[in-house]
């Protein structure tokens, strides 16, 4: 078939090639004209300049200016960051040791803001508002049914001191919604979860951060379980993200001697500084187990590496966090701040257990996953140090650094194949939820239990309630499954003890139950027991 040509063709192509060297021309001109930046001084204020004026979409110089924070310190290290005035709060609060609020503790539950305890003395529980109560309302506005996150619950609860907040709240067995005006007050936060006497003789401090108010609560602690006939302590770190690096200091001078050197650190631009510790300590020589694992970081790591590089007491769990970096918080007038890495701590045989970051952030906020993936959760022996950062301590034990604190005796993970059961009800939530709705509809009911030690003693979890769960859990889409489900019975058991527990009497409810399974725990206790 004959192929006919374009009459056109030459005349279009013409005119794209001319319009290609017109548009050409113009952008030519266009980059032509600009003017050089000013200074090199100054290049980052003359970008951000540049990018306000001239950005194809509308931007505010705000949101410029901490794009380019955010960029800049995520470059440098893990832990140096830009603080936005809206999350300064929550950020900084839990380092304060307390907050202004309402004073309860709540949870989204079928979103609806369900209160678990009102904060003992807080300006909620002196009018009344009880654990089971559904907050509706704030100021008026409908939160439930709406799906609120914890965060905007909080922005609405927390406000100054002596400003009023009103709520409407929905309480099982009452008609109509009841009204509250509640007259924000300071919050007390508590860094000790619990400390009670674990078995004659040895008592047990948890510890969930180091604030403030973090030596202050250790000291009493301890001294309450001296008066009651304390010999030997477990110290349990674990999940401990760290805090301040003073309180960290003054927690560790309670367990060691005088003179004894707790941490030193030192960086680019700042001299090094020594923090010994002094005669004040009121623990100094009794048995002593730290509990560590792989939430153990920065400010709990300067602790449990001190206790260890003297020789002070045993390690006991898995292989800490590494955080072994020194921020400084700069505070801004809009209520900003950023916290900046400005040195390294060392533990007293002079090691940084700080694990690397030169991969990125992306592999260094997924350790645990790599940490599962390797085994070494399961296996110690799948942990490799290097012989450059092996140290000794006084009495010729081999430490590590570069990658957290290595515990002295290491307690895996379960991963028992009769606990299948167990596992897949606890993972995806169901012995929480469970035990949390038996204790919405038995509130009443269990209310005589007052002290942690009678509901330990009154309360069991009768065959009729675990076949009630299971009933549950299969609706849930979990069936009962395995051959020898007796581990698993236990364990479920015991956990929806603790968390009715926990419902009712918070921590002291709970813990207590939970550790009967915690095998670090029961690890913990043999190690003092001997």
């Amino acid at each position: 078939m004959e192929k006919k040509n374009n009459p056109y063709l030459p005349i279009w192509f013409a005119l794209v090639m001319a319009g290609s060297i017109l548009l050409g021309i113009f952008l030519g001109n266009r980059m032509g004209g600009l003017n050089p930046f000013k200074s090199d001084r100054d290049k980052l204020k003359e970008v951000i300049n540049y990018v306000q004026d001239n950005y194809v979409d509308t931007m505010s110089r705000k949101v410029i200016e901490e794009k380019a924070i955010n960029g800049l310190l995520e470059k440098l290290d893990p832990h140096s960051v830009y603080i936005s005035a809206e999350d300064f709060h929550a950020a900084n609060d839990p380092l304060l040791g307390s907050f202004d609020g309402i004073g309860v503790q709540f949870r989204i539950e079928n979103d609806t803001v369900t209160v678990i305890n009102p904060v003992s003395g807080g300006p909620s529980e002196k009018l009344g508002i009880r654990a089971g109560d559904r907050i509706v309302k704030v100021d008026g506005k409908n939160i439930a049914g709406i799906k609120i996150s914890t965060n905007d619950v909080m922005r609405k609860l927390k406000g100054p001191k002596g400003t009023i907040v009103k709520v409407a709240i929905f309480r099982r067995g009452t008609a109509g919604l009841v009204d509250y005006s509640i007259t924000r007050d300071e919050i007390p936060t508590y860094s000790v979860d619990i400390a009670y006497m674990a078995r004659p003789g040895i008592g047990y401090i948890r510890l969930n951060n180091f604030s403030k108010s973090t030596h202050d609560e250790v000291h009493n602690a301890l001294q309450t379980l001296l008066d009651a006939g304390m010999k030997k302590l477990i110290l349990d770190l674990r999940g401990n993200g760290g805090g301040y690096l003073q309180a960290a200091i003054d927690v560790a001078d309670e367990f060691l001697r005088k003179g004894d050197l707790i941490v030193y650190t030192q960086g680019m631009h700042h001299d090094r500084e020594v923090a010994n510790a002094t005669a004040e300590g009121l623990f100094e020589t009794g048995d002593l187990v730290v509990m560590v694992d792989e939430g153990t970081a920065s400010a709990a790591e300067i602790v449990s590496g001190a206790i260890q590089d003297h020789d002070r007491g045993v390690i006991v769990g898995r292989r800490s966090f590494g955080k072994g970096l020194v921020q400084e918080q700069l505070d801004f007038k809009d209520g900003s701040a950023i916290r900046l890495t400005v040195s390294r701590y060392y533990t007293p045989t002079g090691r940084c257990i700080q694990k690397s970051y030169k991969d990125g952030l992306e592999v260094y906020n997924s350790d645990y996953y790599h940490r599962f993936m390797s085994g070494e959760l399961e296996h110690p022996d799948s942990i490799k140090f290097p012989d450059s950062l092996k140290f000794k301590t006084p009495k010729g034990k081999t430490v590590y650094g570069g990658g957290g604190i290595m515990p002295d005796i290491y307690v895996p993970i379960e991963k028992d194949s009769t606990l299948v059961y167990y596992n897949l009800c606890i993972n995806k939530g169901l012995i929480y939820q469970y035990a949390f709705d038996y204790t919405d509809r038995n509130r009443l009911q269990m209310q005589h239990f007052r002290k942690p030690d009678q509901f330990d003693r009154g309360f069991t979890v009768t065959p009729s309630i675990l076949a009630d769960f299971v009933a549950y859990a299969d609706k849930k889409g979990v069936k009962r499954q395995g051959k020898d489900l007796t581990l698993s019975d236990l364990y479920i058991s015991t956990m929806l003890k603790a968390y009715i527990g926990r419902n009712l009497l918070d921590n002291p409810g709970f813990y207590p139950i939970l550790n009967t399974i915690d095998p670090a725990f029961n690890r913990a206790v043999k190690e003092l027991s001997k």
